[in-house]
């Protein structure tokens, strides 16, 4: 197997903490031994604080595509009329599973450089007062574009709607919180902006959404999409609907561990400095932000349009090769038209930022295409030198040394 790149900057999946991979090689326990029942229910104490939520998350045994599903399958009935926010690919994608469980999809599509306005989900509540869920992807990662998810879920709890939020790739990269939010079903990665592994999808579920889940016939049960067979899961002394995913858990718990220990607050400001130190680079090197505002553009990813002429593909590969910078490509209807720089978890560090423009300016410059290397580097650095003389000095120890303090 070939060794991963020096520079792996791509939206996901992350290059997990050190502490995530040394947490998974721990030895396997019998699932259903009281040990791992307490460390399981100390785990899952833990996302509940970093989710800020008043009762228990939920852990599914499988990548967040698994919880999304899931939450369609529970929540939506068949005589559901669901408006679906679309700003992006993944949202566009979600039509497909809420028109398989309910009975009508309304769809309020943006450009896919653009975010949802608030208001345009008041309006179309106002129009269609039969609308009773609504689903919304909060970052949409193959644009870079992040939707105003507390504005929108205020407004549908006002009219009382449901809200089902993908926030996969936002959720750990800044201030976004389901009861917060007012969002009913939360589903978001533990190998995103967590810096852990793929193979876990975390839930928050509003004691509503429970509810209205229990009260759904056609809400599964007894299956891999149960929503329903998870609940209790934390209890000790209740066997797992199925045998839990224990290296994935114990890493789960390592990241959970480095999240809490460096201050979510940190955290954010992290991801916050890190995405604006690569869009200070990227507009001195002469490229263009994908979403039309920067305002609207999420902090764990930066899309950028690849340059007329030129292929993402080769741009990619001769950072890649050259550099040992690996980039994300567009995907769906971004494919071909921009690169991704992912800023998650650990990859979420300033630095680093600016060693992906500095491989951007060499490589762009090797394709033919003119570019001040030197232009970029210093803009970002611009960027650090002003973030950094704004902290306190106590919150100056960074991300690395927090990640690399063993646990124990």
């Amino acid at each position: 197997m070939p060794a991963p790149p020096p520079f792996m900057l791509t939206t996901g999946p992350v290059t997990a903490y050190p502490a995530v991979l040394n947490a998974m090689a721990r030895p396997a326990v019998y699932d259903g031994h009281h040990a791992f029942q307490n460390f399981y229910h100390g785990m899952i104490g833990k996302l509940r604080a970093a989710m800020r939520l008043a009762n228990q998350p939920l852990v599914l045994q499988g990548d967040a595509l698994l919880g999304l599903e899931a939450a369609a399958a529970s929540l939506i009935g068949r005589s559901d009329v669901v408006l679906n926010l679309v700003s992006g690919v993944y949202g566009k994608g979600y039509a497909g599973w809420a028109r398989r469980h309910g009975g009508e999809v309304i769809e309020l599509e943006v450009p896919f450089d653009q975010a949802i306005e608030a208001e345009a989900v008041r309006r179309a509540l106002a129009a269609r007062p039969d609308i009773g869920v609504i689903a919304v992807c909060h970052h949409d990662t193959p644009s870079g574009t992040l939707n105003p998810l507390a504005e929108i879920g205020r407004i549908a709890r006002d009219h009382g709607a449901y809200v089902i939020a993908d926030a996969v790739s936002s959720f750990g990269s800044l201030d976004v919180h389901p009861e917060a939010a007012s969002i009913d079903i939360f589903v978001t990665s533990a190998a995103k902006c967590l810096g852990a592994t793929p193979g876990l999808t975390l839930l928050g579920i509003s004691e509503r959404a429970w509810a209205r889940i229990k009260a759904n016939p056609d809400a599964p049960r007894a299956s891999f999409l149960s929503l329903l067979d998870w609940e209790l899961a934390a209890e000790i002394g209740r066997p797992f609907p199925v045998t839990p995913s224990l290296a994935e858990i114990y890493g789960l718990d390592a990241a959970l561990d480095l999240y809490l220990s460096e201050g979510p607050e940190r955290v954010w400001a992290r991801h916050a400095r890190t995405a604006a130190a690569a869009r200070a680079g990227l507009k001195a090197l002469g490229l263009k932000l994908w979403p039309v505002r920067e305002s609207i553009a999420a902090p764990s990813a930066t899309v950028f349009h690849v340059p007329d002429g030129l292929s993402d593909k080769a741009l990619r590969d001769t950072l890649l090769d050259r550099y040992g910078v690996l980039l994300s490509l567009g995907r769906g209807f971004t494919a071909g038209k921009v690169l991704r720089i992912g800023h998650m978890g650990p990859s979420a560090e300033p630095m680093l930022a600016v060693t992906a423009i500095a491989a951007l300016g060499g490589a762009l410059n090797h394709l033919g295409i003119r570019s001040d290397a030197g232009a970029g580097v210093n803009a970002a650095l611009a960027i650090l030198d002003g973030a950094a003389s704004n902290l306190p000095d106590s919150n100056k120890t960074t991300s690395w040394e927090v990640a690399h303090v063993d646990p124990a």
